[in-house]
């Protein structure tokens, strides 16, 4: 296998989140204190959201209460195209609206609120070395799962996704973005992968993750960062999530010390605080505790 940032590197080219197109403007107001209000928007958690977005909302909320920042979560069934970047989530606060992960932690870091200033520049290379990683694989691979086996398409996504809306629209939004994502798929390599090689590179992609927690509580020892956010949300997701298949979650339960990482993560940020947030957005679609 080849070591962890040998694969990371083999990846970049993959569509993905970039640092290097944050929206700076934002920060101007980013100065202000954190109000209490604010709120982070996402589809409806019982019906709508799939497993892509509830990843990614996850990691966000997760990011936020390791913090120690207050959100209110917000359901809209128009999150989406209420979203500036068109990707959910998306945060609300004061008169600024920021959306995904890498953005929300620049535009909190400008607030004075970072977890990874203790980091040296050879650590925070490698943390977003293994954040790309994430999003280049873990994400990618839930895309295509959704979007691209039609059976899951078929029984899960497309209903759920379009949901909300009435005939004809349903339809006519359920294929829109169906043939968005397969467009990018094409585009980045994977259209032509079958299902077996996508839970290959999802089991690479966890080892290469294990093997850089050890036997640490985080991945940079003590204290967690905004990787640890993100892979909190994709897999706790991937556990937690019913698909037609069982074979994307038991790819993540080989490695136990990414299931205890996900179980510390729950229970420090999340079971002391409330519950029902990270519980309720997999109520219909939960397997029951992995964890046990």
């Amino acid at each position: 296998m080849p070591n962890c940032l040998f694969l990371c590197a083999t990846l970049v080219h993959y569509a993905g989140p970039s640092y290097s197109n944050y929206t700076f403007h934002l920060f101007h107001s980013a100065a202000e204190p954190w109000p209490e209000n604010a709120a982070l928007y996402q589809p409806l958690k019982d019906d709508q959201i799939l497993l892509s977005d509830h990843a990614s909302s996850l990691a966000v909320q997760a990011y936020l209460r390791m913090c120690n920042l207050p959100v209110q979560v917000v359901c809209r069934a128009n999150a989406e195209y209420m979203s500036p970047s068109g990707k959910v989530p998306f945060i609300h606060v004061g008169n600024q609206v920021v959306s995904e992960l890498g953005p929300i932690v620049q535009f909190i870091k400008a607030k004075g609120h970072s977890l990874s200033d203790g980091l040296d520049e050879v650590q925070k290379a490698e943390m977003k070395a293994y954040m790309e990683l994430v999003n280049n694989m873990l994400l990618t691979a839930e895309l295509y799962i959704q979007w691209c086996d039609e059976n899951t398409a078929k029984e899960i996504t497309r209903p759920r996704f379009s949901s909300p809306y009435t005939w004809p629209l349903n339809h006519v939004l359920a294929y829109q973005k169906q043939w968005e994502v397969r467009r990018k798929m094409k585009a980045i390599g994977w259209a032509g992968k079958t299902l077996d090689q996508v839970y290959e590179d999802v089991s690479q992609c966890c080892q290469a993750l294990s093997q850089r927690l050890g036997t640490q509580p985080y991945f940079f020892n003590k204290q967690p960062t905004e990787l640890d956010a993100l892979v909190f949300g994709h897999l706790f997701t991937i556990l937690t999530t019913q698909l037609t298949s069982d074979e994307l979650g038991e790819k993540v339960k080989n490695y136990s010390n990414l299931l205890s990482f996900c179980r510390r993560i729950e229970q420090n940020y999340f079971e002391d605080h409330d519950k029902d947030s990270i519980t309720s957005s997999t109520s219909r679609l939960s397997k029951g505790s992995f964890l046990m």
